[in-house]
C-alpha cells in the first residue's frame, strides 16, 4: 500500500471512531425510558380495554332528575340537556346489525316489529349526555321510519327530533316498457314519510325531521366494517348524536321552537319515579321470556334479573345483547310489556301496524316483580299513561332506563321466579 492510500485509510478510521463516540455520548445524555404507544382504536368486538373514548365526564352531587326516566344527574349535565330537546333514533335489530351502538346510552327504548318478525328500536336520548362523544358516530345502525313510532315520539314535544334513513312511503313501481310510474303499492296507513310532512316536521323553523338523506356526512356515514365483519349496505349507517343536536339547533330547534318561542316540554307530562330502587324480596319475575313472532326465535327476548345491581339484563335470540360502543350487556331498571292490536303485512311490502293510540293491557317488570297494568293514550301527542290494574293508581317507575316492548295481543310471556 502506498503512502497516499495509507493516509486516507487512517483519516477514514479516525472519522468512524469519532462518529461512534459522538453517538454514544449523545445517547447517554438524551436517553429516557421508552413511552407507551398511543392507544389505537380497533374494529373488533369491544372489551373492557377497548371502550369508547372521548366521552364527557362529570363530578359533583347527582341532584337533578331526568324528566324522561327519573335517573339522577349532576347540575352540569342538566345544563347541557336543558338547552336541547329529546332525540329519537331508529336503530335496527336485524341479525346483521348486531351488536348495535348506543342503545345502552338511551334514557328510554321502544321496541316493536318492523316487518317479517324483525324488531326495530326507537331510542330516546336526552339526559345521559355523559356518554356523548362529539362526531363519534355513536348510534346505529340507523334504519327507516314507521308510522306507529311517529305516534310514540310525538309524546316528546311539539316538534320532536326524529332520526332515520328514509321510511315507508308511496312506492310506485316503474313500467319497464313505458317508463311511467304505476299506482302506489304502499298501504296509505303505512305512509311514514308522507305523515312526517303532514305533521310539519320538514318545514322551515320546525324542521325536526332528521332524515339521513337530508344530512351531511358529518352527521351520518356508512361504516361497513365497523364491527370487524363486512356488512351489507343497509346495515351500516351510523350517526353522531352530538352532530344531530347541532343540526337541530342550527334549524332553530334547541329546547325552544324558534318560530313559536315555546319550550318543547310545555305540555310534556313526566311519568312518576318514586319506586324504591331495591330488590323486592318477593320475586315474581326474575326472568321474563317472550317472542314477538313465535315463528322466528332469532328475535326472542329474555330479561334476566340481577339481584345485586337490581336491574334486568337483556338477551336477544338466546345471546347476551351487547352494545358495541362499550361492550356492556344492555340493561334496564323497568320493562313495560305493552300489548297492542297488530295488523300484519298490510301491503306487498310487508308493512305492519300497531295501535299505540287508545287503550290496552300490559305488565310492568321491576325490582324482580311483575305488576298487571293498563295503558291509555288519548291521541297522537298525548302522553301514554300506565296505571296499576288492581289499584287504578299511576305506575311508579324505578329511576333509570325504561324499555317498552310493544307486543301483539296474543303474545305469550313466560315469567320465572327464583
Amino acid at each position: 500500500m502506498n503512502q497516499r492510500l495509507l493516509k486516507i485509510s487512517i483519516y477514514v478510521g479516525i472519522l468512524l471512531v469519532a462518529g461512534g463516540l459522538s453517538h454514544v455520548l449523545f445517547r447517554s445524555f438524551t436517553s429516557r425510558p421508552p413511552s407507551k404507544p398511543d392507544p389505537v382504536s380497533t374494529s373488533g368486538t369491544p372489551t373492557p380495554s377497548n371502550k369508547q373514548t372521548g366521552v364527557l365526564t362529570f363530578s359533583g352531587p347527582k341532584t337533578e332528575a331526568c324528566p324522561l326516566n327519573g335517573e339522577l344527574f349532576t347540575a352540569d349535565e342538566k345544563a347541557i340537556w336543558a338547552g336541547r330537546r329529546p332525540l329519537a333514533v331508529m336503530i335496527e335489530n336485524h341479525l346483521d346489525s348486531r351488536p348495535q351502538s348506543g342503545l345502552q346510552n338511551a334514557d328510554v327504548v321502544y321496541e316493536a316489529v318492523a316487518e317479517g318478525g324483525i324488531t326495530r328500536f326507537m331510542a330516546l336520548y336526552y339526559c345521559n349526555v355523559v356518554k356523548g362523544a362529539a362526531n363519534k358516530y355513536d348510534v346505529g345502525p340507523v334504519r327507516s321510519a314507521r308510522v306507529y313510532y311517529l305516534d310514540l315520539v310525538s309524546e316528546y314535544g311539539d316538534y320532536p327530533l326524529y332520526a332515520h334513513v328514509g321510511g315507508a312511503n308511496c312506492s310506485a313501481p316503474k313500467n319497464m316498457e313505458t317508463g311511467e310510474l304505476g299506482p302506489c303499492t304502499t298501504n296509505r296507513k303505512a305512509l311514514a314519510i308522507e305523515k312526517i310532512e303532514e305533521l310539519g316536521w320538514t318545514q322551515k323553523g320546525t324542521w325536526s325531521d332528521l332524515n339521513q338523506f337530508s344530512l351531511a356526512y358529518k352527521a351520518c356515514r356508512r361504516e361497513p366494517e365497523r364491527t370487524g365483519a363486512v356488512k351489507d349496505t343497509e346495515h351500516t349507517m351510523y350517526c353522531s348524536s352530538s352532530e344531530l343536536w347541532n343540526i337541530a339547533a342550527n334549524r332553530g330547534l334547541s329546547n325552544l321552537t324558534e318560530v313559536k318561542k315555546t319550550p318543547w316540554d310545555k305540555n310534556f307530562v313526566s311519568w312518576k319515579f318514586n319506586q324504591p330502587d331495591k330488590y323486592s324480596g318477593s320475586p315474581t319475575a326474575t326472568k321474563v321470556n317472550f317472542d314477538f313472532w313465535s315463528s322466528d326465535k332469532r328475535y326472542s327476548v329474555s330479561w334476566v334479573y340481577d339481584t345485586v345491581k337490581n336491574k334486568y339484563l337483556r338477551q336477544n335470540g338466546g345471546q347476551p345483547h351487547i352494545d358495541f360502543n362499550n361492550g356492556d350487556q344492555l340493561d334496564a331498571k323497568n320493562i313495560v310489556l305493552q300489548f297492542t292490536k297488530e295488523s300484519r303485512s298490510i301491503d306487498v311490502h310487508g308493512h305492519n301496524l300497531y295501535e299505540v293510540i287508545g287503550k290496552g293491557k300490559g305488565v310492568l317488570i321491576q325490582n324482580g316483580t311483575k305488576t298487571d297494568i293498563d295503558w291509555t293514550k288519548a291521541n297522537r301527542t298525548a302522553r301514554t299513561i300506565f296505571k296499576e290494574t288492581a289499584t287504578g293508581k299511576e305506575v311508579n317507575f324505578v329511576p333509570g332506563r325504561i324499555w317498552i316492548e310493544v307486543l301483539p295481543l296474543n303474545a305469550t310471556v313466560n315469567y320465572e321466579a327464583v
